[in-house]
């Protein structure tokens, strides 16, 4: 069983909770204040026999309940449970993010790493009926997300990634592109894309192996060169990186592997710009590709519960005003 809230942002309504008492308390004390005034208070007390301190706070607990109540309302609570079979068409995408030391240089703002993860959570709302899977490599790969089209967890598992994520360091491309071929889905034949986002610096594998490799399988491999030929230094705890002898590590982008890589793979290299990272191309040629029929299993039909909880402020407010504030009749009948 799945619970959603639809419209979370009136959740910050149930703060108001706790001012309401309080604010009947206050009003309480004002008008103990007054009566005072008025005379001694025993005295003003017997001239109102009927009135009821306790059907007030009644109402009070009433009001409270039904407005937390009308606030769940307003957040649409949902439920969904049912597990459906949905049909698309479009392509499968796998794309493969450098995580190395050197994408923490900052000739993007803020670095070259937070750069290409932006521009990904970009892709995934730019596509519409295709599928996206995602690999993080540095000395080896692996996959952090598998082929979906759940976009939703695509920009979750994005969120988390950082330098950290792999404990190997290096930048192995051409283990990447395999993970990536292995990734697909069985379904997939034609319309197939690996997009690399990497400075190419220091690969350590046959990478060009891998994407022609790609390319034998029918999938089109994509490089996006991120970083600047002038090379830039690597933060690292407060501090700039330096090698073994002690001198600041400079990293460049290698654009000659990373186009040689594309060539190889029968795609193209694009190298990533301040604005615009490059990707309007590449998913351009994704979407001119012939679009292939997918089956995936995801939840649908949420049911909509907001009305259950309005009926309980219904029934709330309308008690509270029935209610009143005279004390019940002793007897029934004289």
């Amino acid at each position: 069983m799945i619970y959603y809230l639809a419209s979370p942002q009136y959740l910050w309504l149930l703060l108001l909770i706790p001012l309401l008492p309080a604010a009947f308390a206050l009003g309480r004390i004002v008008r103990t204040s007054r009566i005072r005034r008025l005379g001694d208070e025993a005295l003003v007390k017997e001239l109102m026999p009927s009135v009821s301190k306790s059907k007030d706070w009644a109402r009070m607990v009433l009001f409270t309940i039904g407005f937390a109540a009308f606030v769940i309302g307003l957040c649409r609570p949902q439920i969904g449970a049912k597990l459906s079979e949905h049909k698309t068409r479009g392509a499968e995408v796998m794309i493969a993010l450098d995580v190395s030391n050197s994408m923490l240089a900052e000739d993007y703002s803020p670095n070259r790493l937070e750069r290409a993860k932006l521009a990904i959570s970009r892709i995934t709302d730019r596509l519409k009926e295709d599928r996206i899977g995602l690999i993080i490599f540095a000395g080896t790969s692996f996959v952090q997300l598998p082929i979906t089209a759940d976009y939703v967890s695509a920009k979750m598992f994005l969120s988390t990634i950082s330098t950290g994520s792999v404990p190997v360091q290096g930048t192995a491309i051409g283990d990447a592109i395999q993970t990536a071929i292995r990734s697909f889905s069985l379904e997939s034949e034609k319309s197939r894309a690996i997009i690399v986002i990497s400075d190419g610096e220091n690969h350590e594998d046959d990478a060009v192996a891998a994407a022609a490799n790609a390319k034998e399988s029918g999938i089109s491999v994509y490089t996006i060169g991120v970083g600047s030929p002038e090379g830039q230094p690597i933060p690292m705890d407060g501090n700039l990186l330096k090698d073994k002898d002690g001198q600041i590590v400079v990293t460049k982008l290698n654009e000659d592997a990373l186009r040689s890589i594309a060539e190889a793979g029968g795609g193209a290299y694009i190298r990533a710009g301040n604005d615009e990272f490059g990707l309007n191309p590449i998913l351009d040629d994704i979407e001119a590709m012939e679009a292939e029929e997918f089956n995936s299993i995801v939840f649908e039909e949420y049911n909509e519960q907001f009305m259950y909880f309005f009926a309980i402020a219904f029934v709330l407010f309308a008690i509270d005003m029935l209610l009143g504030r005279r004390r019940a009749r002793k007897k029934l009948f004289v």
